[in-house]
């Protein structure tokens, strides 16, 4: 399997996974798989949402429609895993994580489009950094999936941050502030992923300590 440079996705970041989360991961496969089937069924509606709300816009309609296929066609692949291994899909609450982010979102536009592809670009970046530090602990068929998956999310994340510089540009909005939303994304991006979690997710903070 060719080797993908993730370093862009590294760079990104303003911090990576947790040992601890990773440690947690190994030990919860089962759930792991669950909340990665819920994330890539997740992604997939938010590309058919953005599809949706902004019609008027082709470049973003063509990259969400091949990404939304990209994200059922791996939901397909994590669910072919988990029946393989008898892991049955039970529902699971959701990690903090997306509403985390979603919660400093603008609500007026072109800010609101700008912060939902700033948004869609850290969980992809996140997922994919995630895929890359849990392959060299999961057994072969697993790391190969994961690994597998490492190219496709590297260009989801590059893909949602090449729209938001764009329709930035097309509304007038400088590189300077499209610049100073990743850098604030990036720092509640990384309060997230750093702080305590009650339940473990593929998104989750590292676990809590048992009181």
């Amino acid at each position: 399997m060719k080797t993908v440079d993730i370093q862009p996705v590294n760079d990104f970041l303003a911090c990576e996974t947790p040992e601890a989360w990773l440690e947690t991961a190994v030990e919860n496969l089962s759930i792991l798989l669950i909340d990665h089937a819920n994330c890539e069924k997740k992604a997939a509606s938010t590309a058919l949402n953005l599809m949706y709300r902004y019609v008027d816009k082709p470049d973003l309609l063509h990259r969400m429609s091949k990404l939304a296929r990209e994200e059922l066609r791996h939901f397909e692949q994590v669910l072919a895993i988990m029946q393989q291994r008898n892991i049955d899909y039970v529902q699971l609450s959701s990690a903090r994580y997306a509403g985390g982010l979603r919660e400093y979102m603008r609500t007026s536009e072109p800010g609101k489009l700008i912060d939902v592809l700033i948004v869609g670009a850290f969980i992809e970046a996140r997922s994919c950094e995630r895929f890359a530090r849990l392959a060299p602990r999961l057994d072969d068929e697993l790391a190969d999936f994961y690994r597998s998956l490492l190219r496709s999310e590297s260009r989801h994340f590059l893909d949602y941050l090449k729209l938001a510089k764009q329709y930035a540009r097309d509304a007038g909005v400088s590189a300077t502030d499209v610049d100073d939303r990743v850098a604030f994304f990036a720092a509640k991006e990384a309060e997230l992923i750093q702080a305590p979690d009650a339940e473990f997710r593929f998104h989750s903070g590292p676990m809590a300590a048992a009181a």
